[in-house]
């Protein structure tokens, strides 16, 4: 992760550009995404170093709170400018791009590397069952927006639906959160990262204070970052022949998602494939359970319109794909290469497909 600093060079050179109105949308779009690639990572330090002062738990809630702060702050940022297709679409892009990518590069390299790697089935299969149940339920609202006229609900209806859906997933991610922190001390089931683990044996590299303050100034970046970011999105998707659903779907996720990446590949190098695959499938869980929600919420006083939960087919195939695998994936509590190349092969199918999809 310290090969990220040096793009942090990138922050105030993207700034002066901006301030000074040179360069173009493509250079500016480039530029800002990769920006955010560091600032996702100091994010992420920043968050576990006041992880060791707070303790596991709160450290734990913390970081189930934070994980996808980069992200969600890239959609809100989006959906204020009415970008709404972008940010339905990086909901979906998300959960595959968690289970399929990250967690495929994951067990390839850590399977070239160890070979056959082992993990707790008994964790990995309760994220796993959470995550499908988010999911499940996330795909309620279009399959009754996409029956026959006669049982179909208004748009209003619709609206209200996902509303009610959003709240309902949050008080689940509570619960989620209550059952895997409070209720067990965070000794078995890991939030997310597994961070709870982490805090109790690893010193801080910072003070409390600092760490706080590298919170701070690192949220107050990626907003500014964002802010550039997807005021060049459209006409660079434009210029550069991509749909909205295509950035939305894989360019959104991966920028935003990329020093979370970057980790559970690290880890699985280190042969704790258990850890690494709390990363990808408890992110999956984040976006779900917590991301998408508020969002829903969110597009209630942001941005033209409300948003819903209605998918088109295609992003629910994707999102049933990502089911099926983790499912199938923590059943044996064994990985490999082989898996991994299987997971990514089918990340890149599905890139494509929404890259040809006008």
């Amino acid at each position: 992760m310290k090969y990220l600093s040096i793009l942090l060079v990138l922050v105030p050179i993207v700034l002066v550009m901006e301030w000074l109105g040179v360069g173009g949308h493509s250079t500016m779009f480039v530029l800002s995404a990769l920006s955010l690639i560091p600032l996702a990572a100091v994010l992420g330090n920043a968050t576990e170093n006041v992880a060791t002062y707070t303790g596991p738990k709160i450290g734990g809630l913390l970081n189930a709170t934070l994980g996808n702060a980069a992200e969600l702050i890239i959609t809100i940022v989006a959906l204020r400018e009415g970008l709404v297709t972008v940010v339905k679409a990086s909901i979906t892009g998300s959960i595959i791009g968690n289970v399929l990518l990250v967690l495929g590069a994951a067990a390839f390299f850590g399977g070239l590397k160890h070979g056959v790697q082992k993990f707790d089935t008994q964790v990995a299969s309760v994220n796993a069952s959470i995550m499908a149940l988010a999911v499940m339920a996330m795909m309620i609202p279009a399959i009754f927006a996409l029956g026959n006229e006669q049982h179909r609900p208004t748009d209003q209806e619709i609206v209200r639906l996902s509303d009610g859906t959003a709240i309902v997933l949050i008080i689940l991610y509570a619960a989620y959160l209550a059952g895997t922190i409070f209720l067990t001390g965070g000794s078995k089931f890991s939030v997310a990262r597994s961070s709870e683990t982490s805090a109790e044996t690893e010193k801080a590299g910072m003070s409390l204070p600092m760490a706080i303050g590298v919170l701070v100034v690192a949220t107050l970046a990626i907003v500014a970052m964002s802010e550039i970011l997807v005021g060049a999105l459209e006409p660079t998707a434009d210029a550069w022949g991509l749909s909205d659903l295509f950035v939305g779907v894989i360019l959104v996720p991966v920028v935003g998602n990329i020093a979370e990446h970057i980790v559970a590949v690290q880890v699985a190098l280190k042969n704790k494939m258990e850890l690494s695959i709390g990363i990808a499938i408890g992110s999956a869980v984040q976006i779900a359970l917590f991301v998408a929600p508020v969002l829903v919420l969110v597009s209630q006083f942001v941005g033209p319109s409300p948003i819903t939960l209605v998918f088109n087919q295609f992003e629910l195939v994707a999102l049933f794909a990502a089911i099926l695998i983790t499912v199938m994936i923590s059943i044996d509590g064994r990985s490999n290469w082989l898996e991994g190349l299987q997971l990514t092969a089918l990340y890149v199918i599905i890139a494509l497909a929404f890259f040809f999809m006008p």
